[in-house]
């Protein structure tokens, strides 16, 4: 045990030691680098006459500059927010041609000589410029040597900032956030501003402060286009220019202002002016899986309905769905009012493609969809009433859970007081109303999906989608939520989707089991079915058995990887079909058997796992597919099974399912 702990330790030390001594080679071009920079700085502190500070700053000239730099500044950042934020948003969010070369003009003014930007304002801007003359005789605006061309000169320039800084932030931002506030019913103005500014508010914050700070600094491109007239244009960096060559010892004054300035902004902006968002300590320390304060699930009653168990109002009305996805997905879906289908398949079969299709939110398939007498095709996703739950869930971290809960009601019009009311309703109907002020941080992944459950449910939705709803909860929770799931279900007038890969979820939940291949159908039936006669090697397993393909041959099938499997049914010979075995139907032998079984084959034990109080054995052999096994621990104590034994296996041709496919 002593060692285990301290090897950890070490690593950690050497890790340590080898970023506080880095190679010589490196470092001292990087001590150089730090000095090159300081030096300059070092040099205006040195040269400040501090016992005449305030009177060089208090001077009348320093003054007047100072309140138009401030003034033009301000003006400068508000003209850059209107314009810089929907560019950014744009730039992050949309694919266009050309986004290339938008992309490079929001740069150019960065690498580019601010008294070339000031003549290249003054021949867009100037009384002789392609639009000056515009302005002058349609509005009578003359922005060359005007306070309000020295607002549009810093603009020019500091507006980049803004944007790059934005951008970055928006495009680390997940847009399952803002996909999910739509499929709640908000408009996407209503999305942009209750969802994706807040989330970016770091980023924004600092591109902000870099404006300001940048555009209250500009000098060349102000000189150039505006002039250096006192009172009008002469900001405090021309102030500077001025004294130099007067008062040199004003000037490295007000040049420390300027510096003390900048430097405030980049201290106060800690690095965040990459746009990345800054993580917050929650307030409540993230709980465990299960919170041990937690209620327990039994009924409850909630102010909203006065009664226990029974499901929340609804839209009103019932919803059947019809459905038709081309794309990437092709198939069909009709289901009545009240039915919940799950949607099953391996990695990469298309199931949320599915869902995005009827949410209208991919290209890679299109639906058209109707739900009731309504055809929802051509409207966007907040429009639809489609309620979606993606695999993280997507809680909004700015918001509570009771805020989070009561976002699509409150996006559709429901008054504060009402939603907050119903929302507190729902999360007391999945057990976490207890944890209602809490934020996303601060809840464990089995709490945040509950949240996120009461959140869709409490949408009023027709059609309701939930991408693997309980994945994240351990297995009490998932029993727990899902008999709470199934009671709303059974009294939702739309259709439900659940994507899932949980056997024991598609079996107890829907009402029919949609498995999908390649973006098809390969299977639409009820559980029973599916279970009994499942049509896709994958579900097969899924559901616990062994599945192997072949041909179906006069005795029984004849195997996709070589060998025969003797089966009591027939299918007509050529037949493509599916031979489906219960692992408890396996008999597992140390000897070669005898007797009846007409199917036995010789194999090594590749792996031993535990479910319930039985154990699964995975068998590999030469001569037939690998087959799964379910015994007894006191039979493999008996036959001294363990990883690497050479065993023999057995299936009586009675225990055998072909499945035509």
């Amino acid at each position: 045990m002593s060692r285990l702990s301290t090897r950890p330790g070490k690593r950690m030390r050497t890790r340590a030691g080898t970023r506080t001594r880095p190679p010589l080679a490196l470092a001292l071009p990087a001590l150089l680098a730090v000095a090159f920079l300081l030096l300059p700085l070092i040099g205006i502190l040195v040269r400040t006459q501090w016992g005449e500070l305030g009177t060089h700053l208090t001077s009348p000239g320093v003054v007047e500059a100072l309140k138009l730099s401030l003034y033009v500044s301000l003006w400068a950042l508000a003209l850059s927010l209107l314009l810089g934020v929907p560019l950014a948003w744009l730039l992050a969010r949309v694919e266009f041609k050309g986004k290339a070369l938008v992309r490079s003009l929001v740069l150019l003014p960065m690498v580019l000589p601010p008294t070339v930007g000031g003549v290249a304002l003054l021949l867009g801007f100037g009384r002789r410029g392609l639009l000056g003359p515009w302005l002058e005789g349609t509005f009578g605006i003359t922005l060359p040597f005007h306070t309000s061309g020295a607002v549009v000169a810093a603009t020019f320039v500091a507006m980049p900032f803004l944007v790059i800084s934005l951008e970055g932030a928006l495009g680390g931002l997940r847009q399952s956030y803002e996909e999910t506030a739509a499929s709640l019913g908000a408009s996407p103005v209503r999305v942009f501003f209750t969802v994706t500014l807040p989330m970016v508010a770091p980023g924004l914050v600092a591109g902000a402060a870099l404006t300001w700070a940048r555009a209250l600094g500009e000098f060349g491109a102000t000189i150039t286009f505006a002039g250096n007239l006192p009172g009008t244009t002469q900001t405090l960096p021309l102030q500077v220019y001025l004294l130099l060559q007067d008062k040199p010892e004003a000037a490295t004054s007000v040049s420390l202002l300027l510096l003390a300035i900048a430097m405030g902004v980049l201290v106060a902006l800690r690095g965040r002016w990459t746009g990345t968002p800054v993580a917050r300590e929650a307030a409540v320390a993230p709980p465990g899986p299960e919170d041990p304060a937690a209620p327990d699930f039994g009924p409850a009653t909630t102010a909203a309905t006065g009664t226990s168990g029974a499901p929340l109002p609804y839209d009103g009305g019932d919803w059947p769905l019809h459905a038709v996805v081309t794309g990437f997905n092709e198939l069909a879906l009709d289901a009545a009012p009240g039915t919940t289908i799950a949607v099953v398949g391996e990695n990469g079969a298309g199931k949320t493609t599915l869902l995005r299709a009827l949410l209208g939110l991919t290209p890679r398939a299109h639906a058209e969809l109707r739900l009731g007498d309504t055809d929802v095709t051509a409207l966007p996703p907040h429009k639809r009433q489609v309620a979606w739950v993606p695999q993280d869930g997507a809680l909004f971290p700015h918001l509570t859970a009771v805020a989070n809960t009561a976002y699509g009601l409150r996006a559709r019009g429901v008054p504060r007081a009402e939603a907050r009311r119903e929302a507190r309703a729902w999360l007391d109907r999945l057990g976490v109303l207890h944890l209602a002020d809490r934020r996303p941080a601060q809840l464990s992944g089995g709490q945040a999906q509950r949240v996120a459950l009461a959140r869709a449910l409490a949408a009023r939705p027709r059609l309701l989608l939930l991408d693997e709803p309980l994945a994240a909860l351990d297995q009490t929770t998932r029993a727990r939520v899902r008999h709470t799931l199934r009671t709303h279900l059974a009294g939702f007038g739309g259709v439900c989707l659940i994507v899932t890969h949980d056997p024991v979820e598609a079996v107890s939940l829907a009402d029919r089991v949609l498995v999908l291949a390649d973006g098809r159908a390969l299977q639409d039936a009820p559980p029973a079915e599916v279970t009994r006669h499942p049509r896709s090697p994958w579900v097969a397993r899924m559901l616990g058995r062994n599945a192997w393909p072949g041909t179906a041959s006069a005795d029984g099938l004849a195997l996709a990887t070589g060998g025969r499997l003797v089966a009591a049914e027939a299918l007509p010979e050529g037949t493509r079909a599916l031979a489906i075995i219960a692992p408890e139907a396996v008999s597992v032998h140390r000897e070669r058997p005898g007797g009846s079984p007409r199917n036995v084959w010789p194999g090594t034990v590749r792996e031993i796992t535990s479910v319930g109080s039985r154990l699964r054995v995975l068998i590999a052999s030469d001569e037939a597919p690998d087959l799964v096994a379910e015994i007894t621990p006191e039979a493999a104590a008996e036959l001294g099974v363990a990883d690497g034994v050479a065993v023999w296996t057995s299936v009586k041709a009675t225990e055998v399912t072909l499945v035509s496919l």
